[in-house]
């Protein structure tokens, strides 16, 4: 036992008569899956300002000053002299009070600039045995920032979770730093972040191994004040571990070194504080000191360091795995209900042979009538049901069927699609479709994204307003992926689409081939995509055009999200808020988009799913979807790359596709490869690319690029089109 851990237990005893006690480096209490107690805080009222002054540091042990009761209360009982202790003085006693009076009990004082910071942290966890971690998230009522009207928003849909997202960015305030000077990590080169002497951190407290990462300051921040460092892991973490992060070397802008917060000192330093808020962590505190220090991390050089755990795979994807087999088990062995309502044989469109629009009945897993702003819909044990008051739902179908496929005589092969951002089921006439259908012989059908389509809009304002809602917006999206499976089973069944008369050449020949699926998907298509196909039982290949994963990262570098940012600024009009929240809210995401998902995708598949080879197209430059969260999907399903990935000059980043693979042309395996159409350079901060046209359509467009496609989906190979860096035929101007 070390030094620190023989302090720890002469503190408990000097200590004893402070509840919360516990830890050490032999006491169970002090495992870091556990972090926290039923009393992680202080019992006084919040008052006070969000931040305080610092106190100084504190480096010897203090024999001559006033301990703390457990309420915080000084007492005149003093510690044994001759005890192996250091107290802490009155001083820093004083300012981590008044960080922690400054919020509601079960704050975190590592970071008094918010109740949450630094997020995510196992500050706001409590032990639960009920769920597969162990833990639950405990987010205090009133934690979390209050819009403009006063509300605050509620915790419970958060407080149902069992760890903190895998992919959010990792936030905190480290006041007046000066990014250049602590060599902060960029995105332009990755391999920097695993160096000895790297200032930030992310260590699985596990297995000891560092994650690889990019760190920025908030570039949409007015002022410094409001400035929070962000730290984005360059894969989707594990699920179900916990991960350290630690923070050293930082530099203010005066040049001087960045000074911990008081409570960060009082452990660094090994401070006994009597205050059972700060004490019942200690114990984690120390383990996760221990293990830095395995790490190769001096616990004395550290500036700030945390712990966070996050959530299971089964807390993660529970739900949607639940909805999808109640789901398939209330059809059976029959295809889901279906009536076609359209078939157009005079489209505009001279490559169209028909588009027919249907209805399917699916069954209804949400609440009331399943439409828009409805949730998860809960038996009695809490996991999802069908809902008994209206078990149903007619949902729309499209597909397109090509004049190519309309006036042959082979029965064709099937791509279920996924349409982009808040559109519905009628792209999947969008010229490049049609196009894609026609020079391969295949028949497109898509259904909305339920929770996530046109009809949804409102919900998402609202949502914006009120982020107590945003568990609203996400939970349809599970019914959403739920009726993309049916749709497929749709499309496959014998007696599905493929029976009827509308799917049935004038010479009576079938032209649907129902032996297998494969799918095809843009933008929000390929974000949704990757979850889709994750969890499906039927497709069996997925080309995700212009995708991404983790909203978090992806919203502020998207122009997309300006129309919503003009709704969430004046709710939430802190630039710090609102860069916090946008990390808070992945945690309900996660379970509704592909990042949540991406780990049990090319392998180790979901229950009832299989491993799906996947192709990703990425545009470089894009304007909506930035390519860094494509390369995170890729490195975390450790999928190769296309070779070389861009021209010279062309990428940003020192080593392009670092931590990729080549690919190995013919492969039958998974791949990204990046289009090149000329758009300027994405910019080195967290603001999205506006210079220039938006390249973000070419890659579907281009004849070479659907070559690629159809041989992966439908030939079963990768294939070389490209003979060099991939770039699309017609080009954007560049700005």
């Amino acid at each position: 036992m070390g030094t620190r851990g023989r302090r720890w237990i002469a503190a408990c005893v000097v200590m004893a008569f402070v509840a919360g006690c516990s830890g050490g480096d032999d006491d169970d209490s002090g495992d870091v899956n556990a972090p926290g107690g039923d009393d992680a805080a202080v019992t006084e009222p919040p008052a006070g300002d969000a931040r305080s002054d610092d106190a100084p540091a504190v480096t010897e042990a203090v024999a001559e000053t006033d301990s703390v009761s457990p309420t915080g209360s000084a007492q005149d009982t003093e510690p044994d002299p001759s005890s192996d202790v250091e107290i802490a003085d009155a001083d820093l006693v004083a300012a981590i009070e008044a960080d922690l009076a400054a919020g509601p009990a079960g704050c975190d004082p590592l970071d008094p600039a918010r109740c949450v910071l630094p997020f995510p942290s196992d500050a706001t966890v409590a032990p639960d045995d009920s769920t597969s971690t162990g833990l639950r998230v405990a987010f205090p009522d009133g934690g979390l920032p209050s819009n403009s009207s006063g509300v605050p928003i509620g915790v419970s849909d958060w407080n149902r979770l069992d760890g903190f997202t895998p992919n959010a960015s990792i936030v905190t305030f480290v006041e007046g730093l000066d990014p250049e000077a602590s060599a902060l990590p960029p995105w332009t080169d990755l391999g920097s972040s695993l160096a000895d002497d790297a200032t930030l951190l992310i260590i699985d407290m596990t297995t000891g191994e560092r994650v690889p990462l990019w760190a920025e300051l908030d570039a949409k921040a007015d002022t410094d004040d409001d400035r929070l460092l962000v730290i984005h892991p360059a894969i989707v973490l594990e699920h179900a571990t916990t991960y350290a992060v630690a923070l050293r070397g930082l530099v203010d802008r005066d040049g001087e070194p960045v000074e911990p917060s008081s409570a960060f000192r009082a452990y660094r330093d090994g401070l006994v504080t009597g205050l059972s808020a700060v004490e019942d962590r200690r114990g984690d505190m120390e383990a996760m000191f221990d293990q830095l220090a395995q790490s190769g991390v001096d616990r004395g050089e550290l500036q700030l360091a945390w712990t966070f755990t996050t959530a299971s795979t089964d807390g993660i994807t529970g739900d949607l795995l639940a909805m999808r087999d109640l789901a398939l088990d209330a059809i059976g062995d029959e295809p889901p209900g279906f009536e076609i309502r359209v078939v157009d044989e005079d489209h505009e469109n001279p490559l169209m042979g028909r588009f027919i629009e249907a209805r399917m009945t699916v069954p209804n897993l949400m609440t009331d009538d399943g439409g828009p702003g409805t949730r998860i819909n809960r038996g009695d044990d809490g996991a999802p049901a069908i809902n008994a008051d209206a078990p149903t739902r007619d949902v729309d179908v499209a597909c397109t069927i090509s004049a190519t496929t309309l006036q042959g005589a082979e029965a064709v092969p099937v791509v279920s699609y996924g349409h982009g951002l808040l559109g519905s089921h009628l792209e999947v006439d969008a010229g490049n479709i049609v196009s894609m259908a026609s020079e391969h012989d295949v028949v497109y059908c898509a259904t909305k994204w339920a929770g996530f389509s046109d009809e949804d809009i409102p919900t998402a304002v609202a949502s914006l307003s009120d982020l107590s809602g945003f568990g609203i917006f996400t939970d349809r999206m599970h019914q959403g992926v739920v009726n993309h499976v049916l749709l497929g089973r749709l499309m496959l069944a014998p007696g599905g689409l493929a029976a009827d008369p509308a799917f049935i050449r004038p010479d009576g020949s079938p032209m649907l081939d129902t032996e297998r699926l494969v799918y095809d998907g843009n933008s929000q298509g390929g974000i949704m995509g990757s979850m889709l196909a994750a969890v499906s039982p039927d497709i069996e290949r997925a080309v995700l055009g212009v995708p991404g994963i983790n909203y978090s990262m992806l919203l502020p570098r998207s122009i997309d999200f300006d129309v919503y940012e003009a709704i969430f600024e004046p709710a939430y009009p802190n630039d710090l808020d609102r860069a916090l929240l946008l990390s808070v809210i992945q945690m309900l995401w996660d379970r509704s988009e592909g990042g949540g998902y991406v780990r049990h995708l090319v392998d180790d598949p979901l229950p009832g799913s299989s491993p799906t080879p996947v192709l990703l197209h990425v545009a470089q430059g894009d304007q909506q979807v930035t390519e860094l969260s494509a390369l995170v999907a890729a490195r975390t399903m450790g999928i190769p790359i296309h070779r070389p990935v861009l021209a010279d000059g062309r990428s940003g980043e020192v080593e392009p596709g670092w931590g990729l693979d080549v690919i190995e042309y013919p492969s039958d395996g998974s791949g990204i490869v990046v289009w090149d159409s000329g758009a300027a350079l994405i910019p080195f901060v967290q603001l999205p690319p506006r210079q220039g046209d938006d390249p973000h359509s070419r890659p579907r467009s281009d004849e070479q690029a659907r070559v690629q496609k159809a041989a992966f989906l439908f030939d079963d190979t990768l294939v070389d089109v490209c003979a060099g860096p991939c770039a699309t035929e017609t080009r954007v101007d560049g700005g």
